[in-house]
């Protein structure tokens, strides 16, 4: 039987260096909790960074996959499939959108938005107008075009020149929006909760201005809940949360719960700017993960999953809440639903090691941000004891 180290050396060896792996070979899972390959189970407050909202190895996606890999896998998006209608049909039916372009991850799905918002600008009769703005600590993806749109300098490093047409400005203040806007805008692109960006929400009265500005300047303005949408905050949607609807939205990570799946949703007006040939994908909805995503969609809404992730985040944050009070070490406890940020005031990379030594999977982002995105099926149980594993980490961390 081969190793956990076995495994992990020929990895170094064959597979591309560009993710800091924790020294873990995970083989299976099961609803909140996975496996490695030494036997020790851990509880996933991680869930593939918001992905498998419905938990790990879901018996009905596992029945919907095997169901339609034995009738049809895949085919050119020159034809129709009936899992691919339907599942445009049910997202048009639960959010203000009209129309859906099915990509395989985030990244696309925002470079979608992003070729969107131009060629709308330009069948508009505005050729000028090209540049988009976005916020400061964002996050959009790797692809150049959305790193390019991503307001972090760590992540760009070493891939200049980036790409012309984004002008980045601070989340979170209206002021700095509307002063950017010039004549050659098109858009605004943002994130309601920024993840990648240690959990900053935003405010209700910041997109509402946002959501007035846009209407006022002839601009779009689209929103991007890759990982906050799919009920991750606990409405299927985030921007629900205030009643703020965009021109356009980008959808990936949770929507087939671990399988490679984005979209980007529109209203009619500004989707009718994509025609035939004008932008396409290979794989995006292909059949057998547009079935995956509609046995998600329909267990999130009918099975009651969301509505059990809101209560749960509600039920965590207390939690957090109440040990903040107990260690000066916690700065702010924030976030949506069960996308939740811890913002410590030392580095939380010790904090993460110390979890996983005692059985449980957690997040760092910004260096001192604890992350908790567990599936959305987690248990007061599951919490109560990821809690206790925090309060004796925390307090053997305090001086004194």
């Amino acid at each position: 039987m081969t190793t956990s180290r076995e495994i992990m050396e020929k990895a170094d060896r064959v597979i591309a260096a560009t993710y800091g792996r924790f020294p873990v070979v995970l083989t299976e899972g099961r609803g909140c909790s996975v496996r490695d390959t030494e036997g020790r189970t851990y509880r996933d407050f991680v869930a593939g960074i918001a992905v498998c909202n419905l938990g790990h190895a879901h018996p009905g996606v596992a029945e919907a996959v095997s169901r339609q890999a034995r009738r049809l896998v895949h085919v050119s998006n020159l034809y129709y499939t009936e899992p691919q209608v339907e599942l445009a049909e049910w997202l048009v039916a639960h959010s203000f959108a009209e129309r859906v372009f099915f990509a395989n991850s985030g990244a696309e799905a925002n470079e979608a938005a992003i070729k969107l918002a131009r060629k709308y600008a330009k069948e508009a009769g505005s050729a000028e107008r090209y540049r988009i703005i976005t916020m400061e600590g964002s996050f959009h993806g790797r692809t150049m075009a959305t790193l390019s749109a991503t307001g972090q300098d760590k992540i760009k490093k070493g891939f200049d020149p980036l790409l012309a047409g984004f002008d980045i400005v601070a989340f979170n203040d209206l002021d700095a929006v509307r002063a950017a806007v010039t004549e050659k805008t098109c858009a605004v692109l943002l994130e309601p909760i920024q993840g990648e960006g240690g959990v900053r929400c935003a405010t209700r009265a910041y997109l509402e201005g946002l959501r007035a500005l846009c209407d006022q300047e002839g601009l779009l303005l689209i929103f991007d809940e890759v990982q906050t949408g799919m009920g991750r905050t606990g409405r299927l949607f985030a921007y629900e949360h205030f009643e703020v609807a965009p021109d356009i939205m980008t959808l990936a990570k949770a929507l087939a719960n671990g399988l490679p799946m984005g979209a980007m949703l529109a209203t009619n007006r500004v989707a009718q700017a994509f025609g035939p040939g004008s932008h396409a994908s290979t794989f995006g909805g292909t059949p057998l993960v547009a079935a995956a995503a509609l046995e998600v969609v329909k267990a999130l809404v009918g099975g009651g999953i969301v509505d059990h992730g809101r209560k749960m985040g509600r039920y965590f944050m207390d939690r957090l809440r109440d040990l903040q009070l107990r260690h000066d070490m916690i700065r702010e406890v924030r976030g949506q639903g069960l996308l939740i940020g811890l913002d410590l005031r030392c580095d939380g990379a010790s904090v993460v090691k110390g979890c996983m030594d005692q059985g449980f999977l957690i997040n760092c982002t910004q260096g001192h941000v604890l992350r908790f995105m567990p599936p959305l099926i987690v248990e007061k149980d599951d919490i109560d004891a990821l809690v206790s594993c925090l309060e004796r980490l925390f307090s053997e961390l305090s001086p004194g």
